[in-house]
């Protein structure tokens, strides 16, 4: 146990030892171990976005097991994903890696223009799995929003209750909210903040750009001269939006990106202060080797060693 690692698990006082135990796993697991960052390897776009779109550009990740290989060998802290994937591999890999199982998905069949996803597996069989953790996806902005927050404060209650630490996704996505303004940056620190007000151990966000969606929080941002002009400052206010730091904020890769870009965008995670990087779609959708290579990159980023 690292200085590092028990000074996070401080800001969690009041959680139960088995959510302290299972955090304290995630933070002491893979390259980044006792350094208080993490990587972590999403794989819900197949059902996010439809298997063609999510694994043709790599046939290997149409089958589960690649991805908990990947994220094994790579060194990865944890790998989340939905119920299916997870009941086909967890026994195989019992053990290995700390899983997340997603409870709740959508799918791209029904476009809604106040998205809300369906729960599609519970903490029971997050912790039949052997898993560390939940994983949820709210939508702040969303006409649907009261239904989900009212989902995962019971689902939140149930896993921390069974020992499970609890990440949420929080995307603000909905008929109020333009295309620009979904990472915008006010947008994405309210909605960091929005989910560690619901009790969130770890929050996932987009990485924010430097717009500003409503009119009165620009008018706050002006008038306060809050720095948003870099990548590094919008992380760090993000980072400072979630109770003065004090919550483990982690940074979607998003869409596929070049390796420069990405690695450009990392460089701006790291030195704003973010705790590490939850990448998809570009890392398993590159050959294995190169993906091992990029999420070593990435990982090197974060504990300070190429920034």
């Amino acid at each position: 146990m690292t200085p590092r690692v028990r000074e996070i698990l401080g800001w969690y006082g009041a959680e139960n030892v088995g959510v302290l135990t299972n955090l304290a796993r995630i933070m002491n697991t893979g390259k980044l171990a006792g350094t208080g960052k993490m990587v972590i390897l999403p794989v819900d776009q197949g059902f996010e976005h439809g298997p063609a779109r999510t694994f043709a550009k790599n046939p290997d990740g149409y089958d589960p097991a690649y991805h908990f290989e990947l994220a094994i060998e790579s060194g990865c802290n944890a790998y989340a994903a939905p119920l299916g994937a997870l009941e086909l591999c967890a026994r195989d890999y019992a053990g290995e890696i700390p899983l997340i199982l997603k409870i709740n998905n959508s799918d791209v069949l029904y476009n809604s223009k106040n998205p809300i996803s369906a729960l599609t597996s519970s903490v029971e069989d997050a912790v039949r799995l052997g898993c560390s953790a939940i994983g949820f996806t709210i939508y702040p902005g969303s006409a649907n929003r009261k239904q989900m927050y009212e989902e995962i404060a019971v689902a939140s209650r149930e896993a921390k209750k069974a020992g499970l630490a609890v990440v949420i996704w929080s995307y603000a996505r909905g008929e109020g909210i333009s295309k620009e303004g979904e990472t915008g940056m006010d947008v994405i620190a309210y909605s960091a903040h929005i989910a560690a007000q619901l009790g969130a151990n770890i929050i996932k966000v987009k990485p924010p750009s430097a717009f500003i969606e409503q009119a009165e929080a620009k008018k706050v941002y002006e008038a306060q001269g809050i720095k948003i002009s870099t990548m590094s400052d919008r992380i760090r206010h993000v980072v400072q939006s979630c109770y003065a730091g004090k919550r483990i904020v982690i940074f979607s890769g998003g869409e596929a990106k070049t390796t420069e870009a990405l690695m450009e965008e990392v460089k701006g995670l790291a030195s704003g202060g973010a705790f590490g990087s939850i990448m998809g779609r570009n890392a398993f959708q590159r050959p294995k080797k190169e993906s091992i290579e990029l999420l070593h990159n990435v990982m090197e980023t974060f504990a300070g060693k190429k920034l």
